[in-house]
């Protein structure tokens, strides 16, 4: 089973022609490759999958489904 995490771009770099971002998923930030996600811009949510971006996200979207982690993490800490 593989697992997407949407993450809030906060900055696009273009070197050689590579397009990144660095990527806020919940606070830990990453360098993501967007080169699939050319309309991608500062402030997009994305769903990412081994350092690779997959598509834009709707802003509530990926906010619910990050509230949903941070409810399994609080279960986890619960049990």
């Amino acid at each position: 089973m593989c697992l997407a995490v949407p993450g809030k771009i906060i900055s696009i770099i273009e070197t050689n022609g590579l397009r990144t971002a660095k990527v806020s998923f919940g606070g830990a930030v990453k360098e993501i490759n967007i080169q699939w996600l050319p309309e991608a811009k500062v402030g997009n949510y994305i769903l990412a999958h081994v350092g690779t971006a997959l598509s834009i996200v709707d802003e509530d979207e990926a906010e619910e489904v990050l509230r949903t982690f941070e409810d399994f993490e609080d279960m986890k800490r619960n049990l």
